[in-house]
């Protein structure tokens, strides 16, 4: 009897793990090839043609490349095919990975969690990278723990040849090698004449020069890379697909940053993590585990936070640290599961904080299936294209992807200075090649999102053009994504661009 009580729950957890992945594949596949590509989703179709061994994030291209380009064309289905497979397949991975380090319970919990997340969702509808990073990330540091703290061999060459393929996937990856560092000194090279005994033990010495010799190419490769990126903005700033927001002061605009990050997971998701984490410090038989998750998380958190004061950072390149809050908010609805009080059954208080975590990612799930978190470029191409003039001129929000769909269309970056737009409508007005410049810009939703009054840029737009359609669907949570297509006439210029006007000139 006893020994059939563990067998039986081993088999149910195993079936909710695999219904939790047929779930998990049903959202990410649902509508996979419906929503047009977005500004990024382009430099996948772009880099995915041909062999990009010399790209700094090459893993994901060379896959489309050979695993997809010769069975599928490389469209909008085909481009995430692989992101939803990585998806789906994160679900186990991630339940096996929590199930070693916090047990059976914490794993499912996690599992559930991150099964219904948007954001997990969105990154694994996305034609990019980022599930593939995310599911990586979920093995490589753990596995490097488990061969450390073991000496494991098996679980270290798993957790090299991850942690590489994370790093192929994107480099942004390679700081959760940093927090496995962290890790390390915290809990060992603090220990008195610890070094000295470890440097005795059979194997070590090995280890220590393939360490070495990892972190100096480490240094080699992404060094320079960094340092390249930074150059890059540094000569043109302002210069990416999207119309920015407001610019922020410093400080205010790393609070925004962690603030987005937090929401993105939901703040009840974040506090669970945090309050599943905080007992493993304080217990020993826990504390390096807990030392782990937390260094994990927090390092490249911290790394790239500081970062933004330098240079412009996406909230993207936090995600190697996000399934460390999935295994934390596990364990601490795995620990309310043995909670001691009033309520009962044991199990109403974990499926309370469940479902507030469910419910506030909730109109963001429902959204994602709505407008996938992207502007309707396509459904904007289809409508110019009966309306646009031979000769005119397209000023667009992400150009690349309205210039995708359409074809033979010159479409040029739309940005808050006005004056590139005045010298397009002046010239047409005085060559009579087009009948006027088309402007296709994001509706403002909230303070913090693009909005068009920098450098004057809605008044002149209020002047000088008229608004023609609105397309878009609306969504459940707060990110409205309608665009505005204006069509500002020749025929209708002012007299004041005549006489160079300053004010139309624009700042």
């Amino acid at each position: 009897m006893t020994s059939a009580g563990p067998g039986r729950r081993q088999a149910t957890a195993t079936l909710l793990i695999i219904g939790l992945t047929i779930i998990g594949a049903a959202l990410r596949f649902w509508h996979l090839g419906t929503w047009n590509f977005q500004a990024t989703e382009i430099f996948t179709l772009r880099d995915s043609g041909g062999p990009q061994f010399g790209n700094p994030r090459p893993l994901g291209y060379l896959l489309n490349y050979f695993l997809v380009r010769p069975f599928l064309p490389l469209d909008e289905f085909g481009l995430r095919l692989l992101p939803a497979i990585f998806g789906v397949l994160a679900i186990p991975v991630f339940y096996i990975v929590c199930r070693r380090l916090l047990g059976t319970r914490a794993a499912l919990f996690g599992a559930l969690l991150l099964t219904l997340s948007p954001l997990h969702v969105s990154y694994s509808q996305l034609a990019r990278y980022w599930s593939l990073v995310f599911l990586l990330s979920a093995v490589y540091p753990f596995a490097l723990y488990w061969g450390i703290r073991e000496r494991n061999r098996g679980a270290l060459a798993l957790g090299f040849i991850t942690g590489i393929l994370a790093v192929l996937a994107h480099p942004v990856s390679v700081l959760l090698v940093g927090g496995l560092g962290v890790w390390f000194l915290v809990m060992y090279l603090r220990r008195p004449g610890y070094i000295a005994d470890l440097w005795g033990q059979k194997g070590v010495k090995q280890i220590a020069f393939v360490l070495v010799i990892i972190l100096g190419a480490i240094a080699v490769r992404f060094v320079p890379m960094l340092q390249g990126w930074i150059s890059e903005h540094d000569r043109h700033p302002g210069s990416g697909q999207f119309l920015l927001g407001p610019r922020m002061a410093l400080g205010l605009k790393q609070l925004v940053y962690l603030v987005a990050f937090v929401e993105s997971l939901t703040l009840v998701l974040v506090l669970s993590a945090a309050a599943g984490i905080y007992p493993l410090l304080k217990q020993k038989q826990d504390r390096s585990l807990g030392v782990l998750l937390a260094s994990v998380a927090l390092f490249p958190i911290v790394f790239i936070t500081l970062l933004s004061v330098r240079t412009p950072v996406s909230t993207y390149y936090l995600l190697p640290a996000v399934p460390v809050f999935f295994m934390g908010a596990g364990a601490f609805l795995d620990r309310l599961c043995d909670v001691d009080g009033k309520l009962r059954p044991h199990w109403l208080l974990p499926a309370i904080v469940v479902a507030g975590i469910l419910a506030l990612g909730g109109p963001t799930l429902i959204s994602e299936h709505l407008n996938g978190r992207r502007y309707d470029f396509r459904g904007v191409a289809q409508w110019m294209d009966e309306q646009i003039a031979p000769g005119d001129v397209v000023f667009s929000d992400q150009p690349m992807v309205l210039a995708h769909y359409l074809p033979g269309i010159k479409v040029q970056p739309l940005r808050h200075n006005t004056r590139p737009i005045t010298q397009s409508l002046g010239t047409l007005r005085q060559s009579g090649t087009g009948e006027g410049v088309w402007i296709v810009a994001p509706a403002p939703a909230h303070a913090f999102r693009t909005n068009l009054k920098q450098g004057g840029l809605a008044t002149w737009i209020y002047q000088n053009c008229q608004l023609q359609n609105t397309v878009g669907v609306g969504r459940l949570d707060f990110r409205e994504q309608y665009l505005q297509v204006y069509h500002c006439p020749a025929a209708g210029l002012t007299d004041r661009v005549e006489n160079g006007s300053s004010q139309l000139t624009g700042n």
